[in-house]
């Protein structure tokens, strides 16, 4: 059974982002746990919420963790959250098997893309599903996006992966063939012709972000002038 780990508003506009926090995290629990991947999910960008720079949640998922350990999970994580709280963040942290998510909570992460949400009503979705939830400082508003995190990593067509496989070993252009191996299932152009060999161009120093689509990890290029261009889609 997936444990999936969400985690929002972790950061300020001077220090480390989410994503890179929510891969430190990853790395420790990966001791004990079979780290599956991290995603990042774009939340509602509107002037009546406030965020650092992108609204955006990181959600790890531990393959197989089981609801066991959940508890022991979310204390480990937020003894590494609260050592690296960052001042002026708005911290949330919400763990979940797989079984707790409801469509209730799925619709939650979709509303949280377009809608502004409360705080009330994710602590009152966490409290009726049983998911450990928690703010781990300031104004505690992370609770919302931390939860959204959760039906939208679940529902598996969100996001794009910050991390899976070898992928963040693979900077720069690359060959197909290697992306493939690495842990991305396939590669399709936006208009939906899969590509199995040739080079993938890639920002200088940047590894692709491949996407969840329907169970699938799928990296999205875009061909312009012959050549095949990653594609990093929210």
């Amino acid at each position: 059974m997936t444990v999936y780990v969400s985690m929002d508003d972790t950061d300020n506009l001077n220090s480390r982002g989410t994503g890179r926090l929510a891969r430190a995290v990853a790395a420790a629990l990966a001791r004990e746990y079979d780290v599956f991947g991290v995603t990042r999910h774009q939340l509602y960008v509107n002037e009546a919420i406030p965020y650092t720079s992108h609204n955006s949640c990181a959600v790890i998922h531990l393959r197989d963790a089981g609801e066991n350990n959940v508890r022991s999970i979310f204390g480990t994580v937020r003894e590494m959250m609260l050592d690296d709280f960052i001042e002026g963040s708005d911290p949330g942290l919400a763990v979940a098997a797989e079984g707790r998510i409801t469509p209730s909570l799925m619709a939650f992460g979709k509303d949280a893309k377009s809608t502004v949400l409360t705080q009330t009503k994710a602590r009152s979705l966490a409290e009726n599903l049983g998911i450990m939830l928690e703010g781990l400082g300031g104004t505690e508003d992370g609770v919302i996006g931390c939860m959204a995190g959760l039906g939208l990593a679940h529902a598996g067509n969100d996001g794009r992966f910050l991390q899976i496989g070898g992928i963040r070993s693979i900077t720069g252009p690359a060959e197909a063939t290697a992306l493939l191996a690495a842990g991305i299932d396939c590669i399709h152009t936006l208009d939906g012709r899969p590509v199995l060999s040739g080079t993938i161009e890639a920002e200088t120093g940047k590894s692709v972000k491949p996407c969840p689509v329907g169970g699938k990890t799928v990296l999205f290029v875009e061909e312009i002038d012959g050549r095949m261009v990653a594609v990093k889609r929210d």
